[in-house]
């Protein structure tokens, strides 16, 4: 069946900084000053919004706007804010060492301004950064100082940033343990905050941090309060995932009949979404389980639907792969008949694609 499990795990930032204040500046008049830093911090926002949106290069270009004007009224808060933002588009962007160079400038300008959320910030983003580096040893210790400060100034979403993110560095190092740990106290702290999306990405990280230790029970247990949780975010694209990832687990764990109810959910969500990729792919899943249970009539039944959607999209290689799939199948059940009518259609197809 392939696997099924998310392959991307997802780490936190905690609350990006906005403008909250505005320092005086030297050797400017107190109008000049505050038309620079409104000027300053309207940027600074607008590019955190573009942040928020995922238009990365748009930010960069306003943030980049911002730090001038910081850098000319001397705001040691308004550059350590403005770095720390770049350093977060720049990590959206992949681009780590930029990341990394930005992060470390906000860090030292938002210490000599003393604003320790920006710091906090600050060390989230160098840790992720240098996770994806591959310098986990470093991710691990600017990670634990984040999550110091955090925990100083009572800044809980920043904790559980820093908890989460925590159980990534030691799940990257092999240490599912001691991730496990990590993601269980950002799940208790992030439940009272009732911010539905970031508690399933904890619930997500643990579910699969239990699948790498192959404790499947555990793995059941938080991709179904996942699933909870999507549905009361009405995500449904999310909720196919989450069915789809828990028959996975399922048959994995030999529990075939639980796997193809989550199967016929996943098959009824994907059709109201009319995704029929999704479609096919949880019709196939359907057909191995039956047919892997020796009930061949359920394992045609799923099949010849899945023919019936590779030929509205169209795809070739997947229609072949059908209709072999049928013809073996009714040979198992000895209709002949119908073996030879899928026969007949897999030589034809296969002639129209030599033709080609």
């Amino acid at each position: 069946m392939g696997t099924m499990l998310y392959k991307k795990i997802y780490e936190l930032q905690g609350t990006l900084s906005t403008p909250l204040r505005s320092e005086s500046s030297r050797g400017m008049s107190s109008q000049d000053s505050q038309e620079i830093e409104s000027t300053a911090d309207r940027a600074l926002r607008s590019g955190i919004d573009l942040y928020h949106h995922r238009r990365f290069e748009e930010a960069v270009s306003l943030l980049q706007q911002a730090l001038m004007d910081y850098q000319h009224e001397h705001s040691s808060e308004g550059l350590g804010r403005t770095h720390s933002a770049l350093g977060l588009v720049y990590y959206a962007l992949g681009n780590y060492r930029d990341s990394i160079t930005e992060a470390h400038q906000g860090l030292d300008a938002a210490r000599q301004a003393g604003d320790r959320r920006t710091e906090r910030q600050a060390l989230g983003t160098l840790g992720n950064a240098y996770r994806h580096m591959g310098n986990h040893e470093v991710a691990i210790a600017y990670k634990l100082e984040s999550l110091n400060i955090s925990r100083a100034i009572d800044d809980h979403r920043g904790e559980v940033a820093a908890l989460n993110n925590l159980g990534m560095a030691y799940k990257a190092i092999g240490d599912c343990d001691r991730a496990i740990a990590f993601y269980e106290q950002a799940l208790e702290l992030v439940r009272p905050l009732h911010d539905l999306r970031v508690e399933s990405q904890v619930l997500r990280n643990l579910g699969n941090a239990h699948h790498s230790n192959a404790n499947y029970c555990k793995t059941l247990d938080y991709y179904e309060q996942l699933l909870v949780v999507t549905r009361q975010m009405d995500d449904l694209r999310t909720q196919g995932q989450v069915l789809k990832n828990l028959a996975s687990v399922c048959y994995a764990a030999g529990q075939l009949p639980k796997a193809t109810d989550y199967h016929r959910q996943r098959l009824v969500l994907v059709r109201s979404l009319c995704d029929r990729r999704a479609e096919e792919q949880t019709l196939e899943n359907l057909g191995v389980i039956y047919d892997a249970l020796g009930e061949y009539d359920k394992a045609i039944y799923y099949y010849e639907q899945r023919l019936e959607v590779v030929r509205s999209l169209p795809d070739w290689e997947l229609e072949r792969q059908t209709l072999k799939c049928l013809e073996n199948l009714c040979h198992a059940i000895g209709d002949y008949a119908r073996m030879s009518r899928y026969t007949h259609e897999a030589i034809t197809l296969d002639s129209q694609g030599a033709v080609a």
